[in-house]
């Protein structure tokens, strides 16, 4: 039996920091069952899962985009204007309904995880050649993705929030949730029964793919589905969605950057003995801006942001937060913007398809 070789970086470090952080999780929370059930509001679980990983990994875009010189020129109309333009339709949107504000950042969040997974299969299976193994990869990873969310929406209200209370729109139809989950599990069999039949007819096995199509199954159903705690919805959903992100960035710079002649500070950044700063950066961009979400909106982490005593508690002034909530997403929203292009290998803009090329 052959196995393919379509790691993006390494075997090892895709297998670390991309293809297992699901099954890690999973595992955490069966061997540490009371830790999940009652630490959901720890400070510390929080920073490490919230500012740490999730936000954090917003920030690691501004390698790819606006700290990449080359990439920055080629593309001023697409990085300097979006901003301007997504804060335009953010203000209006929050003027008009806070909650609609609330529910269209949820919505976009929500496309561009189901994307990113979409994205990481693509990679681990380019060079699957057939057609009908395309389809069913395809089928099957929106599956995994969707059916969870399905089962959010008809079930009602669970014990977690995407972003906040009612960001999404629940049709409380119980009823319908088995039909759904007939078609996800026959869409399982279906792949499970495909990847068995290709394997032993092409005596070849392409393990990165089926630990990502594995992963996102045990990330989104654990997480949303069968578990139903904050902490636990969290842990998996935050975790799987952005070490990998983390890593896609780093390794994409490190095997840009480190084939230049000309050392610049960004390619140093990207080099395994700086990789602390490489952290450090997005960390600090990161606390920044949740020291200001706290302080002028939550109230929520005065042990972990002590300076926000002093700011403006601005939580009841409905004008200022429309203009100041949307300005405080920017990042996030940009982000689940912009990546809809950097990443892309069709008509490729970013220099995404020579990363994949070895060399």
């Amino acid at each position: 039996m052959n196995y393919k070789n379509n790691w993006i970086k390494s075997k090892g470090f895709d297998l670390a920091f991309i293809l297992l952080p699901p099954f890690v999780c999973l595992l955490l929370i069966v061997i540490f069952p009371s830790f999940f059930e009652t630490h959901e509001s720890n400070q510390l679980v929080w920073f490490v899962l919230v500012l740490c990983i999730d936000v954090g990994h917003v920030y690691t875009t501004i390698y790819r985009t606006y700290l990449d010189k080359e990439t920055l020129n080629k593309n001023k109309l697409l990085f300097y204007f979006s901003p301007i333009v997504l804060y335009i339709v953010g203000v209006v949107l929050h003027s008009t309904d806070s909650i609609f504000f609330w529910r269209c950042i949820t919505y976009l969040a929500v496309f561009h995880f189901i994307r990113q997974q979409y994205g990481f299969m693509r990679l681990y299976a380019r060079n699957d050649v057939s057609k009908l193994s395309r389809i069913i990869d395809t089928i099957t990873i929106y599956s995994a993705t969707i059916y969870p969310i399905l089962y959010w929406h008809l079930n009602g209200k669970l014990d977690f929030n995407w972003f906040v209370e009612n960001d999404f729109f629940y049709l409380d139809k119980p009823v319908l949730i088995p039909f759904f989950f007939l078609i996800f599990v026959t869409v399982l069999i279906l792949y499970f029964a495909k990847e068995f039949f290709f394997s032993i007819k092409n005596k070849e096995f392409n393990l990165a793919k089926n630990l990502i199509i594995i992963g996102t199954i045990v990330s989104w159903y654990f997480g949303i589905v069968y578990f139903k705690g904050d902490l636990t919805f969290t842990f998996l959903n935050v975790v799987s969605h952005g070490i990998p992100y983390y890593a896609l960035v780093w390794a994409y710079g490190n095997k840009s950057k480190i084939i230049e002649s000309k050392q610049t500070l960004l390619s140093k950044l990207f080099k395994v003995k700086y990789i602390l700063l490489f952290i450090a950066l997005v960390l600090l961009l990161a606390y920044f801006e949740e020291m200001l979400w706290d302080g002028l909106v939550w109230k929520e982490h005065f042990s972990i942001f002590p300076t926000t005593y002093f700011l403006p508690d601005l939580s009841n002034n409905s004008d200022v937060l429309s203009l100041l909530i949307p300005l405080l997403s920017m990042p996030q929203i940009l982000h689940y913007f912009i990546d809809g292009f950097i990443w892309k290998v069709k008509n490729d803009k970013f220099g995404w398809s020579t990363f994949l090329i070895k060399k």
